[in-house]
């Protein structure tokens, strides 16, 4: 049986945000990265989540929401390097389900089509709406090497492009795998129909 990893990757500076964009509260009931891991933990054997360690608040709530908190000392590095530590943390995992904290408002349904498909046996996963790639990725453990030699901030960008003919596009409709948070004007006020499909 396939043992599927979900990692958070929770590590990032905010820089253009101006401050922890990560604790801003996208709901009543919770903030940015709270609800992006509470929805990729329900569809993964165990989740993950890399935080840098001047973080305790931020990994506190992931930790309520049901993840394994990992530290990351040298955050500083890059998206890529925090991935690649992720996956070291791991190692041990069949697959992987990559998801970013700054895109709270990915589906359910969507990261669930994602797990399926790599239970399956499908090496590489990336969800599709309306022709544009999005996130959360999937990686078969036939990467584990590769992910584990990411550096910089580029994150998986590169294994995407070595492994095109291994890649599974699957549609979804889904705009929030597009749907990030760069700056506070990301955080307009969103339709309840954008909000994440918490239901199975």
């Amino acid at each position: 049986m396939t043992t599927l990893v979900g990692l958070l990757l929770a590590a990032g500076f905010s820089r253009r945000f101006g401050a922890d964009k990560l604790l801003r509260d996208i709901s009543p009931t919770n903030c940015m990265a709270g609800q992006a891991c509470k929805t990729l933990k329900e569809n993964v054997d165990h989740a993950i989540a890399i935080v840098r360690p001047d973080q305790p608040a931020l990994a506190t709530i992931l930790a309520e929401s049901g993840a394994e908190i990992v530290v990351f000392e040298e955050a500083e590095k890059g998206m890529g390097a925090t991935l690649a530590f992720g996956v070291r943390s791991s190692a041990q995992a069949d697959a992987w389900i990559v998801a970013l904290a700054d895109m709270p408002w990915i589906k359910s349904a969507t990261v669930r089509s994602v797990a399926r498909s790599l239970k399956a046996g499908s090496p590489l996963v990336v969800p599709v709406h309306e022709h544009r790639r999005g996130h959360p990725v999937g990686f078969g453990s036939g990467f584990r090497d590769e992910l584990c030699g990411l550096q910089g901030d580029q994150g998986a960008r590169s294994i995407l492009s070595r492994h095109a003919n291994q890649l599974l596009l699957l549609p979804c409709a889904d705009p929030g795998i597009h749907r990030d948070v760069d700056t506070p004007a990301d955080l307009d006020p969103i339709a309840p129909s954008q909000l994440p499909d918490r239901r199975r």
